[in-house]
C-alpha cells in the first residue's frame, strides 16, 4: 500500500489542457478567417448606375481633399499606364509575372492580400526589391461594403502588419476587393471608399478597359496565370508607342504611397506573420491528424470485426472437432480459487456461493480478507463448507492478497477473481479447459456487467462487450493478450511461481502478471464461454476512480515490459503487437481526441454543419455496426444500443480525460493507492436472471 501511496493528484494539467484547446481553437479561427471559412468572401459588387457613381467621376485614383474633406479623383497623365494586379502574391503566377515585367522594363502596382503575403513573404520582398509598388487588397480579399467598423479596421490593420513584417513597409494605396472602375463605387461600396479615404488611404479603382493607353489609364488585372497572358498581349500591342508602364504613385507623382516603418512595427508585423503561418500549419496538422485518426479508428473497428470472425470460426472448429490441431480430453483437475477482498461485505457471500454452486465441484476457495473494516471476514467465515478457507491479513494491497492465497493454494490450476464477481455454474469448468493445452499458461474469461439498469451501467455494458471482449478475441488470434482481467482468470500454478507470483510494481497487477507470463513464453488465450458477472461503478465519480487506476496501472505495466518490443517468440508478439496496440489506441489517440473535438466543433460552426454531421454519423454507423456484431457474438440483447450515441458523446470523452489524467500522473511521478468503489451487491441479482439477459 505504501508503495503506491497517494502524494497528490496533479491539477495543473487540466489548466494546460484547457489552454491547449484554447490555443487550438484560436489557431483554427485565425486560420479559418484567413481562408474565408468563418467570413466567406461576398459575391463581386454589381455595377451601379452612372448617376450613383458621379461623385467619383473625376478619375479612378481617389483621395480625400485636405480642406474640403470631399473625394477628389485623379487620372493618369497621357502616355502613362499604371499596371495594377489584384490578389496574391502566389508562387503559381507572381514570379512569372515579375520576370515578364523585367523583360519589358515595366513597373506595376501589386495590391496584395494579407493572408497571401504572410504565406509568401519572399515574394513580397521581391516585388519591393524590383521597384514595384505595393498596395493593400485587404487581409482576406473581403468585401468591405457593409462591414462593421471593427472588422473594417481589422482587415486593413492586419494587412499593414503583414507588409511591415514581410517587407518593412506600410502603404497608403488600397483597392477595394470586388470593384473595377468608379462605376462600381456606389451605395455601400462607395461608403466603404469614403471610410478608407477618411483613414488616409488612396483608393485606386480602374479605367474602363476600352480607354486608350495614349490618354493615360489605370489597367486592372486579376492576379492569376491569365494575367500573364493578358499583360503580354498589352505590352506587345503597344510596343513602339510612346507609352510608359509605371506604378500608380510614380504616374501621378504621389509621394509616400509606400513608406518605411519603425522597428517595433516590423516586430509586430513579424509576429502577425508567424501567427498566421503557425495557425495554418496547426490547422492543417489537426485536419490531417483527424483524418488519419479517423481512418485508423475505422480500420481498427474493421480489424476487430474481421478477427472476431476468425475467432468464432476457431471456436466452432474446436467444439466440432474439425480443427486440425491437437485434441485434448476435458480437463477435470481440481482448482484453487483465490478471492482477494477488501470491504466486500455487500457481495462476498454471493461470490463464494456462486463458486460452491459450480458444476466443477473440485474447488478450493481461498478468501483473503485484506484488512477489511466492515464484516467481510465474518460473512465469509460463516459460510459452512469445508472447501472454503478464509484468511485474514493486515491491509497490504490486492497483489499481496493474491500472493497470500497463492501460497495456500493446494492445486496446480489457480483461478483468480474479484470479491464482487458472481460466476455462472459452468464458468470454472469452461475457464480451465484451454489449460489442457500444455502451451497455455493463462486463460481470460468473459466478464459481463451485472448492474446494467441505468444509463451508466448500459454504457459500461456496451464498453465491455464492444471494447474489452472484442479486443480479447483479437488478442487471442494474434497471440498477444496483454491482460487477464482480475474478475475472472485461470493460471497454471507453476507458471505463476515461475514469474515470481503477482508483482506489486504496478496498480494493474493483472496486466503486469499477464505480460510477464507472455514474456516467459506462455500462451494466454480467451475463453468466451466462461462467464462472470461483475458490479460496475454506479456513479461517475466511482467510474473515474476505477478507470484512472486501470489506465495508470496499464501505463506502468507497459513501461515495465517495454523490453518485449525487442524480444522474440511470445514476448515479441506481446511487445510488437500488444504493446503497440495499447500505445496507439489506448494512449495516443485519446490524448489528441480533445483537440479533435475542437476541430469537429469548428467544422460544425463554420465549415458546414451538414458535412461535419455526415462525418460523425458515418463514424457512429461503423461503431453501431460493430456493436451489433459484438452483442450478437456475446448473445446479448440489442436494447442498450439506444444509448450508443450518448456513450460516444459522453462516456468516451470521459475515458479520454481519464487517459490524460493517467499519462500526466505517470509523467510527474505521482503514485496512487489501491482504490476501491463502494459495493452494493447489485451484480448478485443478475445471477438469477442471466438466462433472460443472454437470450
Amino acid at each position: 500500500m505504501t508503495r503506491h501511496a497517494l502524494r497528490r493528484d496533479p491539477r495543473a494539467h487540466w489548466v494546460l489542457l484547457i489552454l491547449a484547446m484554447a490555443v487550438a481553437a484560436t489557431a483554427l479561427i485565425f486560420s479559418g478567417y484567413g481562408r474565408h471559412e468563418i467570413a466567406p468572401t461576398a459575391a463581386p459588387a454589381v455595377r451601379c448606375p452612372a448617376t450613383a457613381a458621379s461623385e467619383f467621376a473625376d478619375g479612378p485614383v481617389l483621395r480625400q481633399a485636405p480642406k474640403s474633406g470631399e473625394a477628389a479623383g485623379a487620372r493618369m497623365p497621357p502616355g502613362r499606364v499604371a499596371l495594377t494586379y489584384d490578389g496574391g502574391p502566389d508562387p503559381a503566377w507572381t514570379p512569372h509575372l515579375l520576370d515578364q515585367l523585367k523583360r519589358y522594363d515595366a513597373k506595376a502596382t501589386f495590391f496584395l492580400t494579407g493572408t497571401q503575403a504572410a504565406a509568401h513573404p519572399d515574394l513580397v520582398r521581391r516585388i519591393e526589391d524590383e521597384g514595384h509598388e505595393i498596395g493593400s487588397h485587404t487581409y482576406t480579399d473581403a468585401n468591405l461594403a457593409g462591414l462593421s467598423e471593427p472588422l473594417f479596421r481589422l482587415e486593413l490593420a492586419l494587412t499593414q502588419n503583414v507588409l511591415a513584417g514581410t517587407a518593412g513597409i506600410g502603404t497608403h494605396l488600397l483597392r477595394l476587393p470586388h470593384t473595377a472602375d468608379v462605376a462600381t463605387l456606389c451605395g455601400d461600396m462607395g461608403e466603404a471608399a469614403r471610410r478608407a479615404m477618411a483613414d488616409g488611404y488612396v483608393v485606386v479603382a480602374a479605367d474602363p478597359p476600352g480607354r486608350d493607353a495614349a490618354q493615360g489609364a489605370v489597367r486592372q488585372f486579376t492576379g492569376s496565370t491569365d494575367a500573364i497572358a493578358e499583360t503580354e498581349r498589352l505590352l506587345t500591342a503597344t510596343r513602339g508607342d510612346r507609352v510608359t508602364y509605371t506604378t500608380v504613385g510614380a504616374g501621378l507623382g504621389l509621394q509616400g504611397t509606400t513608406y518605411g516603418v519603425s522597428t517595433s512595427a516590423e516586430w509586430r508585423g513579424a509576429a502577425v506573420v508567424r501567427a498566421q503561418q503557425a495557425s495554418r500549419a496547426l490547422a492543417d496538422g489537426l485536419t490531417y491528424s483527424l483524418l488519419v485518426g479517423g481512418v485508423i479508428t475505422v480500420a481498427r473497428l474493421v480489424m476487430l470485426f474481421a478477427v472476431a470472425r476468425v475467432h468464432v470460426k476457431r471456436v466452432r472448429a474446436k467444439h466440432s472437432r474439425r480443427r486440425g490441431g491437437p485434441r485434448f480430453p476435458p480437463l477435470t483437475d481440481p482448482v484453487s480459487v483465490i478471492v482477494p477482498a477488501y470491504n466486500e461485505e455487500a457481495g462476498i457471500e454471493a461470490t463464494v456461493r456462486s463458486l460452491l454452486a459450480s458444476s466443477h465441484q473440485a474447488v478450493q476457495i481461498i478468501v483473503v480478507d485484506d484488512g477489511s473494516t466492515d464484516r467481510t471476514f465474518e460473512i465469509a467465515e460463516a459460510i459452512d463448507d469445508r472447501r472454503v478457507m478464509v484468511i485474514r491479513q493486515t491491509n497490504s494491497g490486492k497483489a499481496a492478497a493474491l500472493n497470500t492465497g497463492l501460497a495456500r493454494a493446494h492445486f496446480g490450476i489457480v483461478v483468480m477473481i474479484d470479491g464482487d464477481t458472481v460466476f455462472d455454474p459452468d464458468a470454472v469448468f469452461n475457464l480451465i479447459q484451454p489449460l489442457a493445452d500444455p502451451r497455455v499458461g493463462a486463460v481470460s474469461g468473459n466478464t459481463k456487467v451485472g448492474n446494467r439498469q441505468g444509463i451508466l451501467g448500459r454504457w459500461q455494458h456496451l464498453e465491455y462487450v464492444i471494447g474489452f471482449n472484442l479486443d480479447r478475441r483479437m488478442f487471442d488470434v494474434m497471440e498477444c493478450m496483454p491482460t487477464v482481467p482480475g474478475a475472472i482468470g485461470a493460471f497454471r500454478r507453476d507458471a505463476l511461481v515461475g514469474v515470481g507470483g503477482v508483482s506489486e510494481d504496478t496498480l494493474a497487477e493483472d496486466t503486469d502478471l499477464t505480460m510477464a507470463l507472455c514474456r516467459a513464453g506462455w500462451r494466454v488465450v480467451y475463453e468466451e464461454s466462461a462467464i462472470a458477472w461483475t458490479e460496475a461503478p454506479s456513479t461517475v465519480r466511482q467510474l473515474w476512480k476505477q478507470r484512472y487506476r486501470w489506465c495508470y496501472g496499464t501505463l506502468q505495466a507497459m513501461w515495465k515490459h517495454r523490453g518485449a518490443l525487442l524480444e522474440r517468440g511470445a514476448g515479441g508478439k506481446l511487445g510488437r503487437r500488444g504493446l503497440t496496440y495499447l500505445l496507439l489506441f489506448q494512449t495516443v489517440l485519446p490524448l489528441v481526441c480533445p483537440i479533435a473535438d475542437v476541430l469537429i466543433l469548428y467544422g460544425l460552426l463554420f465549415v458546414g454543419a451538414g458535412q461535419a454531421a455526415a462525418v460523425w454519423l458515418a463514424f457512429a454507423s461503423v461503431q453501431l455496426f460493430t456493436a451489433v456484431y459484438a452483442l450478437r457474438l456475446d448473445r446479448e440483447k440489442f436494447e442498450p444500443l439506444w444509448t450508443l450515441p450518448f456513450q460516444i458523446l459522453v462516456h468516451q470523452r470521459l475515458m479520454y480525460l481519464v487517459v490524460i489524467q493517467s499519462v500526466v500522473t505517470a509523467l510527474v511521478g505521482n503514485r496512487l493507492r489501491w482504490q476501491r468503489m463502494q459495493r452494493t451487491g447489485s451484480a448478485t441479482d443478475t445471477l438469477e436472471d442471466r438466462r433472460g439477459m443472454n437470450a
